[in-house]
């Protein structure tokens, strides 16, 4: 039963990763969620997305927009710390609404925009700006992995090409997923145990990665990111449901 959650989730989270500005990747962990212990998924896809992250490094190295980069970066430090302070503190449950509401709150985001009524390309924000977003993606990302539609505010107002939008993301959140991996095994929600799951994953980590690379020009993006939406709305209403 958990394999024939992990391996879709863990190739759909690579496919994201790989192609799609890592919008979709922690839809895995929502998925995973609703079988595991919250803390036990968030920990379980931390590798994973570390094994991911480095796979989408060559394709896109030294193609990232590097201001945005700097400033996303040193933003997410205080709020991966405020992240692991309050992961600490609160139990299951809190971290099902949690997850669940940033699952649903990703869909109403990206919603707006398809919509016109949220518009962010063209509109440049300030450095200051991008270190509140920064510390935004930190936070979620340590939460749930869901670091991504924060991040994505402030790089959508830079009108990057689409190209070094996914380079950012994929230099951004390689940073970040490093940065969280010993407050993870400190906390210990990185486990020894995991290592058989880890090891079956790895392989359709990669896969989905390279899937990703591949459809990056390819694929139609509206009919990938409506399979997400819907996917995603199911799994947060499902969660915050359980919890309460």
């Amino acid at each position: 039963t958990f394999f024939l959650f992990a391996i879709p989730a863990v190739i759909f989270a690579g496919t994201s990763k790989g192609g799609f500005g890592s919008g979709a990747a922690f839809a895995a962990t929502p998925l995973l969620a609703l079988i595991i212990e919250p803390a036990a998924a968030v920990g379980l896809m931390l590798p994973l997305l570390m094994l991911m992250d480095v796979g989408a490094l060559k394709p896109y190295w030294r193609k990232w927009d590097i201001e945005a980069s700097r400033v996303l970066l040193i933003g997410a430090v205080p709020g991966i710390a405020l992240g692991a302070a309050l992961f600490g503190l609160a139990d299951p449950d809190l971290f099902r609404i949690l997850i669940g509401a940033v699952a649903i709150g990703f869909v109403l985001f990206q919603g707006a925009r398809k919509m016109g009524w949220l518009r962010l390309e063209g509109r440049s924000m300030s450095e200051r700006s991008g270190y509140f977003w920064g510390a935004a993606a930190g936070f979620t990302s340590y939460i749930s992995h869901a670091g991504g539609p924060p991040a994505a505010v402030y790089m959508l107002s830079r009108s990057m090409t689409k190209t070094s939008y996914q380079a950012t993301t994929v230099i951004v959140f390689w940073f970040i997923n490093m940065l969280k991996f010993i407050p993870f095994i400190a906390m210990g929600m990185i486990t020894l145990d995991m290592w058989p799951a880890w090891l079956i994953l790895a392989p359709f980590a990669l896969f989905g990665v390279w899937l990703g690379v591949v459809a990056h020009s390819y694929m139609p993006e509206r009919l990938y990111f409506a399979l997400t939406y819907i996917f995603l709305l199911i799994t947060g209403t499902k969660l915050i449901f359980d919890a309460i």
